[in-house]
């Protein structure tokens, strides 16, 4: 069964929280990829719409959007996620993982695109 720790980011306050889903609630994150929008009750945030940002395996291997399929590949980095340069020009051959959710996938990084509308007090109403 697949078991995921979704850390959740709002750009509004600056603030993130971790949920953990596992078994039928994880299964609808499977096969979705960075970048993707998604309903946020499938983490208990119903009404918001959250972006996959990112994510990490269970050895801690980052995800990368540039990289296709969900396998874990060695792939010559010049800078991005999974590799910092430490030097001008600088490149060297990482293990990534690609871009699609996976059940080998431990952690996934989301951030919230879109809130409910609040209901608004009519102004126009006398007081």
């Amino acid at each position: 069964m697949a078991k995921f720790k979704v850390v959740v980011s709002d750009p509004e306050t600056g603030k993130a929280k971790t949920v953990e889903i596992e078994g039928s609630r994880a299964v609808p994150f499977i096969g979705r990829k960075i970048g993707d929008v998604v309903d946020g009750s499938l983490i208990g945030l119903s009404g918001h719409k959250i972006m996959i940002m990112g994510g990490s395996d269970r050895d801690g291997f980052p995800m990368r959007p540039d990289i296709h399929g969900g396998a874990k590949m060695r792939v010559i980095l010049s800078g991005g996620t999974g590799f910092k340069p430490r030097e001008k020009g600088e490149r060297r051959r990482k293990t990534v993982r690609g871009n699609v959710i996976t059940e080998d996938i431990f952690q996934i990084n989301v951030k919230i695109v879109e809130k409910p509308e609040a209901k608004k007090a009519r102004q126009d109403e006398p007081t």
